[in-house]
């Protein structure tokens, strides 16, 4: 499509309007905008093309050079007037942004703003900071914040340039190196952007070659495609073979850029009121006649600016706004990872009371086993909280059932009695038992990934004073019936064909030693399951880490106390268990230890019993009842009473056993860690939120500074990109 300058005047207005009033929001700090940047060296002639496009009169007085970018509008509107304002730069302090914003002034017409124009830019410079004078070395030299100034008038183009200062090479009048790096890195962020048009400015009595802006403008524009080349001061130039130099430069012969090289004459220092066309009259004559007229002269390069910026304008308006609605979306999704506002104690005791209601929702469906109440329990399997203590209890039970005595018992097989004598007794098919073996070992492969007993760091400095590190239990020896006679031989009195009853309980709690320490061990490996989940469980309701590091070193104390809580009353149980005299009213223990004594008089039968086939061919063994009643005739009394305290104790033992397996996880366990009125798990809850004080509600959830900053920061972007997304659509 052929834009021309009936376009530019009638068509594109609107759009091109709407453009700088996004860089008055100065969104250009969020989204690259379509614009015309003029860049060059100091004394490139720069401030004179500015003067001839706009016809404002940039001082040439080097005390006064550009020490801040400029934002040129120029208006055809019915009105002749001139407003200039200043927009603060994109890192400005709040301080700073209100008091440049608050400068303003207008003049009512364009003839008396050129004859202000001075006056005015010494203002503004004030305004910014900056020293009064750049020779003075005092003060602020360069400024990042952007004078904007805006002419309307009826006899106005259409046309927006933006001026930065010139860069230079070598410290002078009061400038320093870091100055001379502030204006090069100005330069850089706006030339960067591929929606920036490049009026690279280069004197045409200089060789090309030393001009830094070029090679400048080459980094950010490899191909050339979006750099111009203005050549200024042709009537410098005397030498025929430079005047060929700067003719092959606009024809495209040497150092070529896609959108080539204007050459114009500006006004210099000493050329007074001296009309444009009568400067522009120098292009009639030789070398310059014979160059394309569209490519010498203001009027040309004027038009070309202009078709340049609709048509950047037009090609990037889509993406213009297609990215200012992503970062939009992007800064209300980051807004939504901080969380609710937490500035003040209502929305800081709401916040927390929200995330203590989670918490507590994620407990109940974690003892439940609900894991399909929330997507975070597939994500996090720390969050699987009943399953892994089940999973422990039942390894800790067979562990318990296999290795918690000291000695082994004699293998009185009970299931041997049935053949001869008929006695109901229940008995366990072995092909049962490999699959229960196969699950404690599936059970024990699933606890080891889960690292129960890998402890780390942070978890031991918090529960050093609570769990025991895993360590190695001894496993049952032999010799109990040498024991037992030990024992019996160390503690008989003058029993007539008895034995002293605390023999039992001495022999009892020998035996039940370990107990103790597998217990420590199984309740320090729930307690850890249990502090994990709580701490993965805070992680998934509270994504704030500040927040969360915070809870948790308030809560921590709390829940160390009620896993002590659960500790000792585990230990509890064992003391009952290994120090008060051993006794039952469950009947299983009477049953159990008839059923001992009647193998053991089935053993002494066996040798006098007569076998015989009965139909079918099944043996039986046949006893005579005169040898029953003799049957113990010929043992001696000691061995009848260490048989008697061994299966005492083994009837006890089992039945002991049981009966504390069942108490540590229902008491220790199930009441005092998980469900119980002081389970770790209702520390944190709402009425504890309700009952802190505005002083610990701002110390766990009262937003950092940065995070203050952040949420500001975050929100006046959306606020401006929100006023850009309006004016784009208008």
């Amino acid at each position: 499509m052929t834009v021309t300058r009936e376009n530019i005047l009638i068509s594109d207005p609107k759009l091109l309007e709407k453009v700088d009033k996004l860089r008055d929001l100065n969104i250009g700090q969020h989204v690259p905008l379509p614009q015309l940047v003029v860049v060059g060296d100091q004394s490139s002639g720069k401030s004179a093309l500015l003067e001839s496009l706009s016809g404002i009169p940039f001082p040439k007085d080097q005390s006064l050079c550009t020490r801040h970018a400029t934002q040129i509008t120029s208006r055809r509107d019915n009105e002749d007037r001139v407003d200039i304002r200043i927009i603060p730069g994109p890192h400005a302090s709040e301080e700073h942004r209100k008091y440049v914003e608050a400068f303003h002034m207008q003049v009512t017409s364009g003839m008396k703003f050129r004859e202000q124009f001075v006056d005015i830019l010494k203002k503004a410079s004030e305004r910014m900071g900056l020293s009064a004078d750049i020779s003075t070395g005092n003060g602020t030299v360069f400024s990042r914040d952007i004078l904007k100034i805006e002419v309307r008038g009826p006899r106005e183009d259409y046309l927006t340039i933006i001026d930065v200062p010139g860069i230079f090479r070598t410290t002078t009048l009061g400038t320093t190196k870091d100055d001379m790096v502030m204006v090069r890195d100005l330069v850089k962020s706006y030339i960067k952007e591929d929606r920036t048009i490049i009026l690279a400015v280069l004197p045409s009595n200089v060789d090309i070659a030393t001009q830094e802006i070029l090679e400048l403008a080459e980094d950010y524009d490899k191909n050339g495609e979006r750099t111009l080349g203005v050549l200024t001061k042709p009537d410098l130039v005397l030498e025929p073979s430079a005047q060929a130099t700067v003719c092959d430069l606009v024809l495209g012969k040497k150092r070529p850029l896609t959108l080539g090289y204007f050459l114009v004459r500006n006004r210099g220092a000493t050329s007074g009121s001296i009309e444009q066309s009568e400067l522009d009259r120098m292009f009639q004559m030789q070398p310059w006649a014979d160059l394309p007229q569209d490519r010498v002269g203001i009027a040309a390069l004027k038009e070309q600016l202009g078709s340049l910026l609709v048509e950047i304008t037009r090609r990037e308006f889509p993406k213009l706004l297609r990215e200012v609605g992503d970062q939009i979306r992007e800064c209300k999704r980051e807004l939504h990872s901080l969380g609710p506002s937490r500035q003040d104690e209502r929305e800081q005791r709401s916040f927390l009371n929200h995330i203590a209601g989670t918490f507590q929702d994620r407990a109940r469906a974690a003892l439940a086993a609900d894991y399909n109440a929330d997507p975070a329990f597939d994500q996090d399997d720390e969050l699987r909280l009943i399953t892994h203590v089940v999973n422990i209890t039942d390894v800790f039970s067979a562990d318990f059932q296999q290795g918690a005595h000291s000695r082994h018992f004699e293998n009185v097989e009970l299931a041997e009695l049935e053949s001869s004598i008929h006695f109901e007794v229940a008995s366990t098919p072995e092909c049962e038992e490999e699959p229960v073996e196969s699950m404690i070992d599936s059970l024990r492969a699933l606890l080891k990934k889960a690292k129960v007993d890998s402890v780390t760091p942070a978890e031991l400095a918090e529960l050093s004073e609570v769990i025991v590190l895993p360590h190695t239990i001894p496993t049952p020896c032999e010799g109990v019936a040498a024991w037992i006679n030990e024992v019996y031989l160390r503690s008989r009195g003058m029993d007539l064909g008895t034995f002293n009853a605390n023999m039992v309980s001495t022999a009892f709690t020998e035996q039940s030693r370990k107990w103790g320490d597998m217990t420590k061990l199984y309740m320090s490996r729930v307690i850890i399951t249990l502090h994990r989940f709580i701490a993965a469980a805070l992680r998934s309701v509270c994504p704030d880490e500040q927040a969360r590091s915070q809870l948790w070193s308030a809560i921590l104390d709390t829940l160390v106390d009620r896993y002590k809580g659960a500790m000792a009353q585990a230990c509890l149980l064992t003391e009952v268990e290994q120090r008060k005299q051993p006794y039952t009213l469950n009947r299983q223990f009477t049953k159990a230890l008839s059923k001992a004594r009647a193998y053991r008089i089935t053993e002494l039968l066996r040798p006098k019993a007569r076998k015989d086939t009965k139909q079918y061919g099944e043996l039986q063994y046949m006893v005579n009842l005169d040898d029953i009643a003799n049957a113990a005739e010929g043992k001696r009394n000691v061995d009848q009473l260490q048989e008697e305290i061994h299966d005492i104790l083994r009837a006890y033992y089992s039945l002991a056993l049981d009966r504390f397996i069942d108490n540590v996880f229902q008491l220790a366990v199930d009441y005092n860690l998980l469900h119980g009125p002081s389970s770790p798990l209702k520390v944190f809850t709402q009425d504890w939120v309700i009952d802190l004080e505005p002083e610990q509600l701002e110390q766990i959830v009262g937003e950092t500074k940065a995070a203050k900053r952040r949420r500001a920061k975050l929100a006046k972007k959306i606020d401006d990109l929100s006023n850009a997304l309006r004016i784009l659509k208008l």
